[in-house]
């Protein structure tokens, strides 16, 4: 199928594609990498009367360190090069790990980090590690500019929090503890598609090596990236042994999660997944942890 008929447009200016959105509100789609948008209006799942295509602005293509030790990166970042930067790498080792397991080499060339976030497929990999890692999100229309929390900005199935005339500008990374350790997993049937399940795992240790906070973030297990908040705070300030790490992780996977059956794996199998991931993925982040701690 070919997409319904539309109008294009590509803003060489920030303020030029905000004043656009304040025009055509909802009627109007942007353009980042195409990945998902195009295959959409292809199926005419998605009609929008306007593109605004925001390849131009190169303002938004930028990562950089910022005065908190942290990191920001722009909406317009393509994935593969969040895979291949160094400084992602050093400052975000998680958000490096994943990048391998998102779709394909082909797809990661076009694909930007805020169009995979603001399309908020709750099997996406991406969506999942910003909540893990607590980002936060600036958003700005012709009115002004906001900041809100990765947890706060997925709201269910394919929608967020974003406004009709507004635009991801940025996501802000906090930054990165020698006392965390970090660990991602996920299942899928081949190499590229989308997960069966997945989760990431985020643990801080005192130098006592009890455990200070757990983000405990799951894909493909609900309408959004699903946090086991319960679950996370049986862990903090007790040592995590293998025997607590199983019954968090079992917690989490019978409790705080709501996977659907489909025509590949039902309901069950999927928490079976989300069980064994869990405990493998959290008992590596607490490896990588203490190792922070012994050095």
């Amino acid at each position: 199928m070919k997409p319904a008929p539309f109008d294009y447009v590509a803003p060489a200016t920030l303020e030029e594609a905000l004043s656009v959105l304040a025009e055509h509100g909802s009627s109007a789609k942007l353009l980042a990498g195409g990945q998902s948008l195009i295959p959409a209006m292809n199926f005419r799942l998605a009609q929008p009367s306007l593109i605004v295509d925001l390849n131009r602005l190169t303002i938004l293509s930028r990562i950089h360190p910022d005065e908190s030790h942290g990191m920001r990166i722009g909406a317009m970042v393509r994935q593969s090069e969040l895979e291949h930067s160094p400084l992602v790498k050093e400052l975000a080792p998680l958000l490096h790990h994943v990048m391998p397991h998102v779709a394909h080499p082909q797809i990661r060339n076009r694909g930007t980090l805020g169009g995979s976030l603001a399309h908020a497929d709750p099997a996406s990999e991406l969506p999942v590690i910003m909540v893990a890692l607590q980002a936060g999100f600036k958003l700005r229309s012709s009115n002004g500019e906001r900041w809100v929390n990765a947890i706060d900005f997925f709201e269910g199935l394919f929608s967020t929090a974003l406004e009709p005339e507004e635009i991801l500008l940025e996501v802000a990374l906090p930054p990165k503890w020698s006392t965390s350790g970090y660990a991602f997993l996920e299942q899928a049937r081949r190499h590229g598609d989308y997960a069966q399940a997945g989760v990431a795992a985020v643990v801080t240790l005192n130098t006592g090596g009890q455990c200070q906070s757990l983000q405990l973030v799951y894909l493909n297990a609900g309408d959004k990236p699903m946090v086991a908040h319960a679950a996370a705070q049986m862990m903090v300030g007790n040592i995590p042994t293998p025997e607590l790490i199983d019954e968090v992780v079992n917690y989490a996977s019978q409790e705080e999660i709501d996977p659907v059956s489909d025509i590949h794996d039902s309901a069950a199998f999927r928490r079976h997944l989300a069980y064994v991931l869990g405990k493998r993925a959290l008992t590596s982040a607490v490896t990588d942890a203490r190792t922070g701690i012994a050095q």
